[in-house]
């Protein structure tokens, strides 16, 4: 059985409800990415594949938090950062502070296949991606017109309160709202996870969340589940919050969707932090978990119904 499982990003309700035609707009964006994905897992692909298909079609699309039409830093810039991670050997690839690159993920996994190391940031990670033969882009290529409105937006915010730039992010909670993801697992059983964001609104430059950290934002192991999470990344970061939920399973006997529940409705509400997270286990069961209003989501599993999910 093949399952996988996709997100966009989960925090508050915009102050301008969504209207249909928007609404829309961001269920299409999420049922192409699981359709990617999952072509690939009908085929027999595996997991890996579906996942960095699956996240590279949300990095592609601007109504989402990664990649192009990511969020800008306090100084007006993108910095991207993902991470992929193979459930059946532990492989992992990581990218942080990508400022001229269309698809992190994409570097992630060639970084996992090639490279011998797991994590490479900023001018490190772009020179191997020039090794590697992929093509850098201007930074201001990455930035859409919506990105850099909400972008002012936030200085004008941040000059009427008198706050100094990059101390605080965005407060207008204006979807895209986070991180997005993938968790898989195949017809042969493997787990894979992978994750890719803008991080926070009017961050400061140089900021990394917890979505490349291998688990915290990141996470997959064939003896246990494959986790991409988002939300509070700092809270994220300290709890590490993707291989709380394996440990949960594999040392503590939970279930998926107790160790899922127990991470996102009560661990995490009880430090303050809000957020959600995706996860598929070794049996293909699928656990999706959030305590914000809003959690952008989808996922199918092989004989059933794919579904989409904003609310």
């Amino acid at each position: 059985m093949y399952a996988l499982a996709i997100h966009g990003g989960a925090g508050a309700l915009p102050r301008v409800p969504f209207t249909a035609a928007r609404e829309h707009a961001y269920r299409h964006g999420l049922m192409q990415a699981l359709s990617a994905g999952q072509r690939l897992l009908e085929r027999g692909g595996c997991a890996l594949d579906a996942v960095e298909a699956a996240v590279t079609v949300l990095e592609d699309d601007p109504l989402f938090n990664a990649g192009r039409g990511a969020v800008l830093t306090a100084d007006g810039s993108v910095e991207l950062d993902a991470a992929i991670m193979d459930g059946c050997d532990l492989r992992a690839g990581a990218v942080a502070q990508l400022r001229h690159l269309r698809n992190p993920v994409q570097l992630a996994r060639r970084i996992l296949e090639d490279a011998a190391h797991v994590f490479l940031v900023g001018d490190g990670a772009e020179r191997f991606a020039v090794e590697a033969g992929f093509a850098l882009v201007d930074n201001g290529d990455l930035i859409t017109p919506d990105r850099r409105e909400q972008w002012q937006a936030l200085e004008d915010q941040l000059t009427r309160t008198g706050a100094a730039s990059g101390t605080q992010a965005l407060a207008l909670d204006q979807p895209p709202l986070g991180t997005v993801g993938a968790v898989a697992r195949d017809h042969g059983g493997r787990l894979a996870a992978a994750t890719s964001t803008g991080g926070t609104a009017g961050k400061r430059s140089g900021r990394i969340g917890d979505s490349p950290v291998i688990g915290a934002g990141t996470y997959a192991d064939n003896r246990s589940c494959a986790v991409s999470t988002t939300g509070h990344g700092e809270w994220f970061l300290r709890t590490v919050q993707a291989f709380d939920i394996v440990a949960r399973m594999r040392y503590g006997g939970y279930r998926l969707d107790a160790a899922v529940s127990e991470a996102i409705m009560r661990r995490l509400p009880d430090l303050g932090a809000a957020g959600g997270l995706i996860a598929v286990d070794h049996h293909g069961e699928i656990a999706i978990g959030h305590n914000t209003p809003i959690m952008f989501r989808a996922s199918v599993r092989e004989g059933e119904a794919a579904s989409t999910a904003i609310y």
